[in-house]
C-alpha cells in the first residue's frame, strides 16, 4: 500500500496519451518555487559549507498545515544520524497528552524501530496506533543494517504482474537458483495480483524450497497479502490455495495476531483444521556483505542502505539513468537514511530533471526520510510516497 505522503498530492502527471500534446510548455510550468534551501549547490566540493548553511536555515516551527515540528526536528536528527536523540523526541511527542499527533508522527516512530531492530518496542505502540486510527498497523520487519547485512548474501528474485499458471517456468528456476545457493530472497513488491493457480505454484514452489532446506526471505510479503486478503471471504468455501498462500504469507511477515483471525476464518468456512502458526525465519549467514548503494532494474532505479557524503557514486548514477528517460521512477525501499548533503544534491538533481519536464517517482519511502525530503522540499520536485 502506498500512503500519499502528509496530505493529498496532484496525481502524478498526464497519462501516456496526453503526453505528447503537453511536452511544448511544461518547462516553465513545472518549475518549483525557489526557496532558500533549494538554491544552495550540493553539486560541488563545498559541500560542507553548504551543509552548514542548511543547518542555520532549518528551523523548526509549529505548523498546523506542515509535518509539525517534532516531525521536522526528528528528521534533522535522524538525518545526522542521531538515533537515541530522534526516538526521544518522537516518543516525548506521541506521550504529551497536549500533542494531537496525526500517523505521519506515528509512521516515523514505527519506521525508526524497524530501522532499527527494535522488535519490543515496536509490538509495544504498534496496537496503541491500530486502536487510535483503526486501520492495519504496519507489519513488523527488521530493516536495520545487521539484518539487511545477514541476507545480502542470497541471491533475489524479483516477481511481478500477475501470479498464474503461466508463471510455471519461472518458478522451476527460482527452484533451481535456491537449491544451487542454499538461499533465496524473493521479493513480491511488485505483484500485482494472483489466481488461484499462481498462488498454488508459489505454495509449492517455498514447500519444495523447505524440503530442499533452502532458506527463504520473502520480502513485501505483505503487499501481496493485502491482495489476497481482498479475494477471500468468510464462509465461501472456495479459492482454498488463495487462503493457504494468504496463512503462509502472514508466517513469513510475522503477523501472528492477523494468522490466528484468519485460521479462525478458515477452519469456519472450509469446515476443517487450519494450518498451525509456524514462525518463517528469513535467510541468515555469517557473512558480512553491504549492500550496494543503487542499482538498476529494469526501467527502476534502486536506492539500498544510506546516502550519505558529498562524493556519492549513487546519485550521479541516478542522474546518468534519468537522463535518457521521461519517467523517472525510484524505488527506496532498501534506503534507510539520507544525510542533509545527499538530500540537497537530491533535490538539486530532480529539480532540473523536473524543469525538463521530466515526471519523477519516489516509491517506498521509509517515514523517517520521507520526513527530510519534506523539509528539504524534494517533495515539490517529485511524487513521494510511503512504503507499509
Amino acid at each position: 500500500m502506498a500512503l500519499p505522503f502528509f496530505g493529498k498530492k496532484p496525481a502524478f502527471g498526464p497519462s501516456p496519451q496526453d503526453r505528447g500534446t503537453e511536452a511544448d510548455g511544461r518547462a516553465d510550468s513545472l518549475q518549483p518555487p525557489r526557496t532558500e534551501l533549494s538554491s544552495l549547490n550540493f553539486a560541488g566540493a563545498d559541500a560542507s559549507h553548504a551543509l552548514a548553511q542548511v543547518a542555520r536555515l532549518v528551523e523548526v516551527q509549529e505548523s498546523a498545515t506542515g509535518v509539525g515540528a517534532a516531525c521536522e526536528e526528528a528528521a534533522v536528527l535522524y538525518a545526522n544520524g542521531d538515533i537515541a536523540e530522534t526516538e526521544r523526541v518522537l516518543e516525548a511527542a506521541l506521550d504529551d497528552p497536549a500533542t494531537i499527533a496525526g500517523d505521519g508522527l506515528w509512521l516515523m516512530l514505527l519506521d525508526l524501530y524497524r530501522l532499527t531492530g527494535q522488535k519490543q518496542r515496536f509490538e509495544a505502540r504498534v496496537l496503541d496506533y491500530a486502536t487510535r486510527f483503526e486501520r492495519s498497523p504496519p507489519p513488523w520487519a527488521d530493516l536495520s543494517p545487521q539484518a539487511v547485512r545477514r541476507s545480502a548474501h542470497a541471491p533475489a528474485v524479483n516477481l511481478s504482474g500477475r501470479l498464474s499458471a503461466q508463471a510455471a517456468t519461472q518458478f522451476q528456476q527460482i527452484g533451481i537458483i535456491g537449491r544451487k545457493s542454499g538461499a533465496i530472497r524473493i521479493d513480491l513488491g511488485r505483484v500485482r495480483g494472483a489466481d488461484e493457480a499462481g498462488c498454488a505454484l508459489l505454495r509449492q514452489t517455498l514447500s519444495d524450497l523447505a524440503a530442499a532446506r533452502v532458506k527463504v526471505a520473502l520480502m513485501n510479503a505483505a503487499t501481496l497479502a493485502d491482495i489476497l486478503a481482498a479475494q477471500v471471504a468468510t464462509g465461501r468455501a472456495e479459492a482454498r490455495d488463495v487462503w493457504l498462500l494468504l496463512l503462509e504469507l502472514l508466517q513469513y511477515g510475522e503477523d501472528e495476531a492477523r494468522f490466528e483471525d484468519l485460521a479462525i476464518d478458515y477452519a469456519v468456512t472450509f469446515e476443517e483444521s487450519p494450518p498451525s502458526w509456524e514462525a518463517r525465519n528469513a535467510a541468515e549467514t555469517d557473512e558480512r556483505i553491504e549492500p550496494q548503494p543503487a542499482e538498476v532494474d529494469g526501467d527502476v532505479f534502486r536506492f539500498d542502505a544510506d546516502l550519505v557524503g558529498a562524493a556519492n557514486e549513487a546519485l550521479r548514477r541516478l542522474a546518468a539513468f534519468a537522463s535518457e528517460r521521461s519517467e523517472i521512477f525510484v524505488d527506496c525501499n532498501g534506503l534507510r537514511r539520507i544525510d542533509f548533503v545527499c538530500a540537497g544534491m537530491l533535490f538539486n538533481i530532480l529539480s532540473t530533471l523536473r524543469a525538463q519536464g521530466r515526471l519523477i517517482a519516489l516509491q517506498n519511502v521509509n517515514a523517517m526520510v520521507g520526513a527530510l525530503l519534506r523539509v528539504m522540499s524534494v517533495d515539490q520536485v517529485a511524487h513521494v510516497t510511503l512504503r507499509d
